[in-house]
């Protein structure tokens, strides 16, 4: 089955506008980077207003597959400008077994 891979991170309420925008700016980048690689199935950029968080859900063929966003070099370039913005990533980013699904 596949693999969900799972990076989620908070942000101080204020900061909801700057950290929307800079998520949708990354999509100019990210997608193409992203779409280049082997395995993926879908990705999902997103962002909570009410719990001041922010996701990259995506699906992979393989844990392999979904690894390769570790070293992803535009998203690797992305975080500091996120971490400056006031962005606190949580870590481990994790990779879950898909055991079932509708």
């Amino acid at each position: 089955m596949s693999v969900v891979r799972i990076s989620l991170a908070r942000f101080d309420a204020s900061q909801y506008d700057t950290i929307r925008q800079m998520l949708d700016e990354a999509q100019a980048t990210l997608a193409p980077a992203i779409r280049a690689l082997k395995g993926n199935l879908a990705f999902y950029a997103g962002i909570d207003r009410e719990n001041c968080a922010m996701h990259n859900v995506s699906v992979w063929e393989t844990l392999d597959d979904a690894k390769q966003m570790d070293t992803l070099q535009v998203m690797l370039d992305l975080g500091p400008p996120f971490v400056a913005a006031g962005v606190r990533f949580e870590r481990p980013i994790t990779n879950h077994e898909t055991l079932w699904a509708l």
